[in-house]
């Protein structure tokens, strides 16, 4: 039975809101299920100063604002056995004990079965080739918690059992795990650039994000090294935060879209010819390339890489003065 602490960057949102934030292994729309089947409780701080709402639950609505200090409690349903399909999916797992996995997703895979995607997605990849995973929102399912566009490739870690689960939400909640890519954009960006700018759903494109939304969370991310091509800078960035398509929306912002994202004007149709190798992106040039969490049970640091997959590799080979040095 997990529960949720609204910290002060949460204060003032909607209850579907936040725990969309902090469950990230949940949509939208199995939060407001959850919430509506009464599964979802909301109290004020117990140290709180006596008044009608110090420690004492509320009616649970999705659209509920939440305080900080308020203690989110939700009761997740007994596993039931996965509808999802399992398909024997080439998936590179780099590696797994008995509470948990970390593999290297493949570009162009979605994490979850859904609309237009039924099958081939990594969750019915795991469902074959681990038989030993979390339970999540009342179904045996691979515990993703955390995801990848289906454009990027690279590290991610899944969890075996519930508190596993749980633990590792929690880190990722608390901004203890650490989250580096490697992306190519368009210009000269220089490390150290600092990009903070809340990111929420575009009202006008809702299958896209926007750092101008009108409803926004804070979001953080910063560009560490670089590396200066013709025309293109190669940076390893960490993010802070975990929004979706953080990265891909904030260099946008600053006037560096990631090469080949079409979503977020990465794609030009006039290129100079020394780079016109950028053409044969099929996908946005990002990837997660490092990931380092605690051990959910045994404490201990740990650290796992990726290295560019050779679709990228490829590009870069073909880019004046990438083997120069």
């Amino acid at each position: 039975m997990p529960e949720f602490l609204v910290t002060p960057e949460f204060h003032g949102q909607r209850l579907d809101r936040f725990l969309v934030g902090v469950m990230a292994d949940h949509s939208r729309s199995q939060i407001q299920k959850l919430i509506g089947d009464g599964q979802v409780q909301v109290a004020g701080p117990a140290d709180a100063a006596p008044s009608s709402r110090a420690g004492r639950p509320r009616e649970s609505k999705p659209n509920l604002i939440v305080s900080d200090g308020d203690r989110v409690t939700v009761t997740l349903a007994e596993a039931e056995p996965a509808r999802d399909s399992a398909e024997p999916l080439p998936l590179d797992i780099l590696y797994q004990d008995s509470d948990l996995a970390v593999l290297d997703k493949p570009a162009g895979m979605v994490v979850h079965p859904g609309a237009g995607h039924a099958s081939g997605t990594l969750v019915n990849a795991l469902l074959h080739h681990l038989t030993d995973l979390s339970g999540i929102g009342g179904e045996r399912r691979p515990g993703i918690v955390h995801r990848l566009d289906r454009g990027t490739s690279g590290v991610m870690v899944i969890a075996k059992n519930d508190a596993a689960h749980q633990e590792l939400a929690r880190q990722f909640q608390d901004r203890e795990v650490e989250k580096e890519y490697v992306a190519l954009v368009w210009g000269v960006v220089q490390a150290g650039r600092r990009i903070d700018a809340a990111i929420g759903r575009d009202p006008e494109h809702r299958q896209k994000m926007s750092a101008r939304a009108k409803h926004a969370r804070h979001a953080v991310t910063r560009i560490t090294r670089a590396r200066h091509l013709p025309g293109l800078t190669l940076c390893q960035v960490a993010i802070h935060t975990g929004r979706t398509h953080q990265i891909r929306v904030h260099l946008s912002a600053i006037g560096h879209p990631i090469v080949g994202d079409a979503t977020y004007g990465g794609v030009h149709r006039r290129v100079p010819g020394d780079i016109r190798a950028v053409q044969r992106l099929e996908r946005p040039f990002l990837h997660a390339a490092r990931l380092v969490f605690t051990h959910p049970v045994e404490k201990r640091r740990m650290e796992f890489t990726a290295p560019l997959p050779s679709d990228l590799m490829d590009i870069l080979d073909d880019l004046p003065g990438w083997k120069d040095e």
